[in-house]
């Protein structure tokens, strides 16, 4: 949200120039490991599209699907239960529900997923445990750029 139209455009085009870089924790079903060196960030690379007959679902789809990116790597902290893991989530595209689509896709869905977690996989967790970590993006007005952060709580 932005105070006044003009902030609001200015914003808009940050994100469409993907001048706005997002950080997110996840925990996943099952143990992820990192093929890369030194824990590097690991790249999906997946079209999705809205499942139009399971909205508000969506799917990744080869044929019509959008570009849709994700980086992903090994947290720090450890996964809080067996048979989990926690990583480190940067979408390069913002599709709906890209995270999770893309999680699931590669066979490990977020824990506490209603949408794209099996009901077992949903139980692990009372929420989603998808957490917003970090965002960074220039300020509408100076350019100045601003970043903001929230703790991951679980």
């Amino acid at each position: 949200m932005a105070r006044g139209i003009e902030a609001q455009r200015t914003l808009s085009t940050a994100f469409e120039k993907r001048r706005v870089h997002k950080r997110y924790t996840a925990v996943v079903v099952g143990t992820l490991d990192n093929p890369l060196p030194d824990n590097g960030w690991n790249t999906i690379d997946l079209p999705l599209i809205l499942d139009w007959l399971a909205r508000p679902r969506s799917i990744v789809h080869h044929e019509f699907g959008k570009p849709s990116l994700t980086h992903w790597r090994l947290a720090a902290a450890p996964a809080p239960g067996p048979d989990m893991t926690r990583l480190d989530l940067e979408p390069v595209t913002g599709r709906s529900h890209q995270l999770r689509v893309h999680l699931q896709a590669i066979g490990h869905p977020i824990v506490g997923d209603p949408l794209y977690a099996s009901p077992a996989q949903e139980a692990l967790a009372k929420r989603l445990l998808l957490h917003a970590q970090a965002l960074e993006l220039p300020h509408p007005v100076s350019g100045e750029t601003l970043r903001f952060e929230c703790p991951c709580p679980f």
